[in-house]
């Protein structure tokens, strides 16, 4: 497989999944927003749904293509921006996992709700506010590693 190959499903499978990302995100905290049962619980479903088709395949596929990529072009595995860009990655990798966790949790406590016609417990609410936050160093992190992989170096760092 060449370099140009791996690097464009590479820029591919980041794209797939930021964009995944920051569309679900948006879409569930709107919907959160609403306060209305069933287009939480909906939003709930498809958002999981998500992660397992879009985002799981590309969080495997992101760092097995850039360590193919690296051994390609004889880079330094050590390089500092190498070593950064996974740093930053296994950081929101780290807030992706609970977060995932957490929406499994939220998909199934708004479809209890929506079936039994009750308010969403405050348990959910505090989950929602734990994803949100989980999400804001995963979402910056996740803009640092595409800028490094655009520029590959750190501002002054030759």
């Amino acid at each position: 497989m060449s370099y140009s190959l791996i690097k464009t499903l590479h820029i591919l499978s980041m794209v797939l999944l930021f964009g995944t990302g920051l569309g679900s995100a948006f879409y569930k905290w709107m919907a959160d927003r609403s306060r209305v049962i069933a287009h939480i619980a909906v939003t709930n479903k498809h958002v999981v749904l998500a992660d397992w088709i879009f985002t799981t395949p590309c969080v495997i596929f992101q760092p097995v293509s850039g360590l193919l990529m690296v051994h390609i072009a004889g880079w330094s595995i050590t390089g500092p921006w190498i070593i950064t860009s996974l740093s930053l990655y296994t950081l929101a990798g780290l807030c992706w996992l609970p977060v995932v966790y957490l929406q499994i949790r939220m998909r199934k406590i708004s479809e209890l709700a929506l079936k039994e016609s009750t308010n969403l417990s405050p348990d959910y609410w505090h989950l929602a506010k734990m994803w949100f936050w989980l999400g804001v160093p995963a979402f910056a992190s996740m803009v640092m590693v595409v800028a490094l992989m655009v520029f590959k170096h750190l501002p002054g760092v030759a």
